[in-house]
């Protein structure tokens, strides 16, 4: 080979392994693109799932806003209840001690 084709087959591989260096880098841009975007959908089903999770919470804080009413309305009935027991127990201690002539001393 002479000067000249020694130089031609420089330029050529040259030119082919910048050829390919393009090529793997485009390549590589592109799959990096898309998985960005992969990424970025997965995070905005998160969001979504977050969203959902955020509702059911507010739902359940609800729910247990009405319990404690429930709660509420449960201790009243129970206080209605005490006081009832007690005058029935005056009562009956009142027949008891009428019936068999105990003073209430």
């Amino acid at each position: 080979m002479n000067d000249a084709q020694v130089w031609t087959t420089i330029g050529v591989l040259a030119s082919g392994m910048y050829a390919t260096i393009t090529l793997m880098a485009t390549m590589f841009v592109r799959i990096i693109k898309t998985e960005i975007g992969t990424v970025r959908t997965e995070i905005g089903g998160i969001h979504t799932e977050i969203g959902g999770i955020k509702g059911e919470i507010v739902g359940i804080k609800g729910e247990i806003v009405g319990v404690k009413a429930e709660i509420g309305d449960l201790r009243k009935e129970v206080h209605g209840l005490s006081r009832r027991m007690d005058g029935l127990d005056r009562d009956v201690s009142a027949i008891s001690r009428h019936l068999f002539g105990i003073d209430p001393a």
